[in-house]
């Protein structure tokens, strides 16, 4: 569409001044962040928050990855990232594959007690975390499980499995429920149904799910702190422990540049598949 055109119709023009506000809304910090990030502390000390930086230093980064402080080790966040990995991994992949296998029961077997079943996980979705914590513990600790890789794994299952569920129950809704009784009357049994019908066609809410159950896990700062244990801490707790020092001179240059590498893959992430995961939630959304 033209400028004229979009001058001509004070109603589309209002839309792209409010998209337009919005967006520096958002990108102002990040703005920051950066400029910020690149700065000697020198020249962040003379103030103007908004300005360039005169001389450009990468050293910050360099320090914020692999050399600054987040507690009683001096090994940067780079320790905290690959932590988070090994979280990430078979936190996202383990739920997507419970969570579009019990969308598939409850949408296409119709089992005694579904419904009860579901309703139980909605009920889960809603209790808040906090709320949950203690008997969490001692779960874990009964189980010799508190404070360890597993640990913290199961502990995100359990807390994603309502949505997955969910997402997954809803898209398997909008599919025709004839290519499920034709592959029964073909002799397909439950396994096989799933793994070479319903699963090849789940691809758009499997973006969705490993979207949402990636950036919710890297994110996450509660469970990680609570149950992930001192050897495998995550990087937004090393993060924390970055920022909120104090101990010695605060530098704001190297905690804008942890700050970034942090929120780093969940940005990527957004800008790689965005146009995926309007799709996924738009192809559940049709029926519930």
């Amino acid at each position: 569409m033209s400028a004229g055109a979009i001058l001509k119709s004070p109603a589309r023009l209002g839309i792209y001044v409010f998209l337009l506000v919005a967006a520096l809304f958002f990108l102002l910090p990040l703005y920051i962040m950066l400029v910020t990030s690149v700065k000697p502390m020198e020249e962040i000390w003379n103030g103007n928050l908004f300005a360039m930086p005169k001389q450009i230093s990468f050293e910050p980064w360099h320090a914020a990855w692999s050399t600054v402080c987040t507690g009683t080790a001096c090994e940067g966040i780079s320790v905290g990232f690959w932590h988070s990995v090994w979280i990430v991994v078979p936190a996202t992949v383990l739920p997507i594959l419970l969570g579009s296998l019990n969308g598939y029961i409850l949408s296409f077997w119709r089992v005694r007690g579904a419904n009860l079943l579901f309703a139980a996980l909605m009920t889960g979705a809603f209790i808040p975390v906090q709320i949950m914590m203690y008997p969490l513990v001692r779960v874990m600790a009964a189980m010799h499980m508190f404070g360890s890789l597993p640990g913290i794994v199961t502990v995100h299952i359990i807390f994603s499995m309502p949505m997955m569920t969910l997402l997954f129950r809803n898209y398997y809704a909008t599919l025709p429920r004839e290519l499920f009784q034709a592959a029964r009357i073909d002799g397909g049994g439950f396994w096989r149904i799933f793994v070479h019908l319903m699963l090849p066609m789940s691809t758009p809410a499997v973006v969705v799910a490993a979207i949402m159950q990636v950036t919710g896990v890297w994110n996450d700062y509660l469970l990680g702190l609570v149950f992930a244990g001192r050897d495998n801490l995550p990087m937004t707790v090393q993060l924390n422990n970055l920022i909120n020092t104090t101990t010695g001179t605060r530098l704001y240059n190297v905690n804008m540049a942890a700050t970034i590498l942090t929120s780093l893959l969940p940005l990527l992430i957004y800008f790689l598949a965005g146009r995926w995961f309007v799709r996924g939630i738009t192809a559940g959304a049709v029926k519930g």
